[in-house]
């Protein structure tokens, strides 16, 4: 049931993409999405992680970036990234790191390490076989369980070499499609661990459930949570739902239960571009109010 649900996205997204009336966008990426001079940059490695108690059996790379103004004298702020592969690679949409860079540089965001996890994978059994994507299972169930895997597995393992905050207003979860709607999830679930949320063109339909958002919003007490969402009118629209129609319900929910959230509904399809072209706005938005930020850029 997993793969098929995997393949059913995945097959949307590409004839999506492929569909010359609805690629139109052309959304480009500003300056604080290139790397410009005088800015020190961050470092980023990459790792291998096999859970063996949230997810068992999976196995995944993730990208640790950390600012150059770090020193490990304070915990740092720290914001995790679904997908990670495409957040972190600086030629594509997104290019986080270089923002990052520039944004900690203009104290415009906290000094903040960021964490770029790929979805599990299950490996083949055998020679003849292939192995098993776990994203969707990830990603769109409801649930505490990838904040758990979060929580106790990949942040108490960056936790070994740098110190990171356990402040939740200085936790900060990010992801696009699957990967935004499970970025709410976490915070939904866990917000004395993640108060932050950036979705882009989140999958708030019903592949696992996650249509249920909007009436849960607006049925339960408000939650301290901070929630950016950017969507294109010429999103997804197949057996799971509309993408466009889902995030404007959310929109409309979390405006109706007075959060703090912030709406970008452009004419983008099911891609990084416009999420990618105002990842700066997004990140300055989301962090508008950190104190130790707010204390560096005073004269």
């Amino acid at each position: 049931m997993r793969s098929c649900f995997s393949i059913l996205c995945v097959a949307a997204w590409l004839l999506m993409l492929n569909d010359p009336a609805r690629a139109a966008d052309d959304y480009k990426i500003g300056p604080d999405s290139m790397v410009q001079d005088g800015v020190p940059q961050g470092t980023v490695t990459k790792h291998a992680w096999k859970s063996e108690k949230v997810f068992p059996g999976t196995e995944r790379d993730y990208w640790v970036y950390v600012p150059k103004q770090y020193d490990g004298s304070q915990p740092a702020a720290v914001m995790v990234f679904q997908d990670g592969g495409g957040y972190v690679d600086a030629q594509r949409d997104f290019r986080a790191t270089v923002v990052f860079d520039n944004l900690i540089h203009k104290h415009e965001m906290p000094a903040t390490i960021g964490i770029f996890i790929n979805p599990g994978v299950i490996p083949a059994a055998g020679p003849d076989q292939k192995p098993r994507q776990n994203r969707s299972f990830e990603y769109d169930s409801l649930g505490d369980q990838y904040a758990r895997f979060l929580l106790e597995e990949i942040l108490p393992e960056v936790g070994k070499q740098y110190k990171l905050t356990d402040d939740p207003e200085r936790r900060a979860i990010c992801g696009i499609s699957s990967g935004g709607i499970c970025a709410w999830t976490v915070a939904w679930e866990r917000p004395d661990a993640f108060r932050k949320v950036l979705s882009h063109v989140g999958s708030f339909t019903n592949i696992r459930g996650g249509h249920v958002y909007p009436s849960l919003i607006r049925k339960t007490e408000q939650k301290p949570i901070r929630a950016f969402l950017q969507e294109g009118s010429n999103d997804l629209d197949n057996l799971h739902g509309s993408w466009p129609l889902a995030n404007q319900e959310m929109a409309a929910a979390l405006k109706f239960s007075k959060y703090d959230y912030r709406f970008e509904y452009g004419d983008g399809v099911h891609n990084g571009k416009h999420g990618g072209a105002i990842l700066p706005e997004s990140l300055r938005w989301l962090w508008r109010d950190d104190k130790a930020t707010a204390a560096l850029a005073t004269p």
